[in-house]
Order: structure tokens, then C-alpha cells, then sequence
């Protein structure tokens, strides 16, 4: 995740939520062209760690939301990921990948088919917030005369993530607790329409809440003031989804990487297998079958050193056999774990590889995805 001092926050984008943030003692950074809080005053570990045990909140108005509209919207939509999008049930949603014609992937993203008062029917989009605009307009461009892809700017997207989450969200939106994870429903509170659904990137059970840009500060300040809850800034945010084992797009993930070598394989769907017609399908079907060269690790340091992005990986010889993409000191295991790409043969779990940071030679076993076990929750 790159992070850099926002001393020059004059020309950085602004959610909602900015002048609420610095009013909590946030530290601002820059992120994806936004100033955002990176941590409060009591600080990543402790943001991190009441995450997991009580519910932490998040502001992820940088986000790019949008909708996409127009007859059958699912089946266009399909013209650009490898998922089953057609037929999507009323309420789901679906994470998937925005792929080019040589199966890199462009984005990961929600889906979401939902009923908007004003629009009817249509799938609701949540992109990552690097290059958000261009990436809608070129959704926009392929699926062109199919159907109208329509940025928001307007409104706002929170966060509340952890185990009492249910508990805090049902005091606002009752029929909240009703939702099983990827699942999706619009909802009213104090007369404001809101897009609720029981998702989240962190690893435990939660929500992500779509509300107007002008209510969001009210919204949130109610919600603050509940008991298990706590501001949460980017840094626990990147902390809890590594511990997830969960990809962040331009680190783990990005256009010279294709489904299968990061992992995701199952967000190509049995149906879209078979038909094959999806952006660079050929190469996607053809890794399925006979495997790939490089493929996503869990990576546990046997050290109490950090790994950090771009830290190259070697076999005992001293080849280069791959590189770290994200690395952190994980406040669950009390340990640095980490993630990244190594070639095929050294990927089996329990194999030992080596890194050095600041001429320091590192031991490293690989190790099963996530490092945490994850709490979503799917129903009784």
C-alpha cells in the first residue's frame, strides 16, 4: 500500500468524511490521489485489534461507486469479467475481476443487483479508487449501446467491521441482521435511503454501508458514538485484510497477473468456463488446465524482521525465484507475515525461501492462505 504525507492537501480529492476525520485526531496521508486517515490517536495495533474483537469503522468514500443500467445489464457486464453475473438473485453480490484481452486484471470489484428508486433495477459497481474514473469510463467504452454506466459522486461508503458489528448496524437498520455475507439490500434510516450489505475486507463479519455524501458526516457521528465502536484508519485496514490473506490491487494484484497465478481462481465461474468468452479466456482455460509458472503465497518470516513490497525471494543457491507484494507485522499472531509471487515449484506449502532486507538474510517458510481464519457470516 503506498502511503505519503499530506502536507501538500490542497490538490488531494476529499471524501465526506475529511474535515470529520482531522476533528478525531486523525493522521491524513495520501492515498489513490485522496487525503485519508491512516491511523488515530491511539494507533494501528489498537485500531487493529478492536477490529477483531469489538467493530471498527471505516471510511472508504474513495472508493468509485457507480451503477450500470439498461436491459439485462448482468449479461454486458459478463463482456469484461470471467463470473457468472446473468441471473444474479435480487440482493447478491458478487466479487469478480475487470480483466483486459490478455486476462490481466484491471480491477477487482463488487457487483451488487439491487432496486434503486429512481433507476429500477440495475447492478451497482464499488471499483477500487486508483484511476476510478478511467476505469468507468472504460466499462463505459466496451459495453457501449448495451448498456449506461453511470459514476456516482454523490454519495458516501462506511465500513463497520467485527464481531459486534451485527450488534451496532441493527440499531439503525434492523433488517441488517437478516443478511448473510454477499448479500445486499436497500434500507431506510431517519428517512435517508441507504445500500446496506454484509460485506467487507477485512476478514470479519460486517457491513458497507452507501449513503448520501451530505448525511454521511451525521451518519457516522451517531454510529462513533456507540460503545463498541471505534474509528479504524488505512493502516489496521491493510493489516486485517493481509492477515485475510485478501489481495489489494496494485500490489498483489494487477495487469500482469491473471486470475489463476494470484489464486482467484473461483471467480471464474463453472458457466463462464465452459463458454470461455471472457477477456483473455484462451490463457485463463489454459492455465486451469496444464497450471501456471508463478503463483500467490502466504509467506511467514522465520525472523522477527518485516518483509515489505518489492523484497525479491531466492532459493538456497541464490536464484531468484519471486518477489514479496505486501508484507506486515501481524498484531493477531504477533509475528510478520506476508504475500507474494514465487515460482511454481517452491510454492507448496512448508517450503523454505530466503530474502534479505538491509543485508540481513532472511529465512522464510511458505504457508497456507489466510494467516487468520476468516468470520464471515453465512448463515445458521
Amino acid at each position: 500500500m503506498t502511503l505519503t504525507s499530506s502536507n501538500n492537501s490542497t490538490s488531494l480529492k476529499k471524501t465526506p468524511l475529511n474535515a470529520f476525520h482531522k476533528k478525531y485526531g486523525a493522521r491524513m496521508v495520501e492515498f489513490a490521489g485522496f487525503e485519508m486517515p491512516l491511523q488515530y490517536r491511539r494507533g494501528i495495533i489498537k485500531e487493529h485489534e478492536h477490529t477483531r474483537s469489538a467493530a471498527g469503522l471505516f471510511d472508504v468514500s474513495h472508493m468509485g461507486q457507480g451503477f450500470l443500467t439498461g436491459n439485462d445489464s448482468g449479461a454486458a457486464i459478463e463482456r469484461l469479467v470471467p463470473t457468472s453475473i446473468k441471473g444474479m438473485p435480487l440482493g447478491g453480490v458478487c466479487y469478480t475481476l475487470l480483466l483486459n484481452e490478455n486476462g490481466g486484471i484491471i480491477d477487482d470489484l463488487l457487483l451488487t443487483h439491487f432496486i434503486d428508486s429512481k433507476l429500477g433495477s440495475v447492478i451497482y459497481m464499488v471499483l477500487n479508487a486508483v484511476n476510478a474514473q478511467a476505469k468507468f469510463s472504460y466499462i463505459s467504452e466496451k459495453l457501449k449501446n448495451l448498456v449506461e454506466v453511470n459514476p456516482v459522486s454523490d454519495r458516501a461508503l462506511v465500513a463497520l467491521q467485527g464481531p459486534m458489528s451485527k450488534t451496532v448496524i441493527s440499531r439503525y437498520f434492523p433488517k441488517a441482521s437478516e443478511l448473510v455475507f454477499m448479500q445486499a439490500k436497500g434500507m431506510t434510516y431517519d428517512g435517508v435511503e441507504c445500500h446496506v450489505s454484509r460485506s467487507g475486507y477485512t476478514g470479519e463479519d460486517g457491513f458497507e454501508i452507501s449513503l448520501p455524501a451530505n448525511y454521511a458526516e451525521y451518519f457516522v457521528s451517531s454510529l462513533v458514538n456507540e460503545p463498541e465502536v471505534e474509528l479504524i484508519g488505512l493502516g489496521a485496514r491493510d493489516t486485517l485484510r493481509l492477515e485475510a490473506g485478501l489481495c489489494l490491487y496494485g500490489n498483489d494484484i494487477d495487469e500482469s497477473t491473471t486470475p489463476i497465478e494470484s489464486g482467484l481462481n473461483w471467480t471464474v465461474s463453472e458457466r463462464r468456463r465452459q463458454s470461455g468468452n471472457f477477456p483473455g479466456a484462451d490463457l485463463i482455460l489454459s492455465q486451469i488446465e496444464e497450471g501456471v509458472t508463478k503463483l500467490r503465497v502466504g509467506l511467514l518470516p522465520q525472523s522477527r524482521v518485516s518483509l515489505r513490497t518489492g523484497n525479491n525471494l531466492f532459493d538456497k543457491e541464490g536464484n531468484d525465484i519471486g518477489a514479496v507484494t505486501s508484507g506486515c507485522y501481524s498484531p493477531t499472531l504477533k509475528q510478520p507475515v506476508a504475500m507474494g509471487y514465487l515460482l511454481k515449484k517452491y510454492s507448496e506449502v512448508g517450503t523454505i525461501v530466503y530474502s534479505e532486507v538491509r543485508g540481513r538474510r532472511l529465512e522464510i517458510e511458505v504457508t497456507k492462505l489466510p494467516f487468520v481464519n476468516t468470520n464471515y457470516y453465512r448463515g445458521k
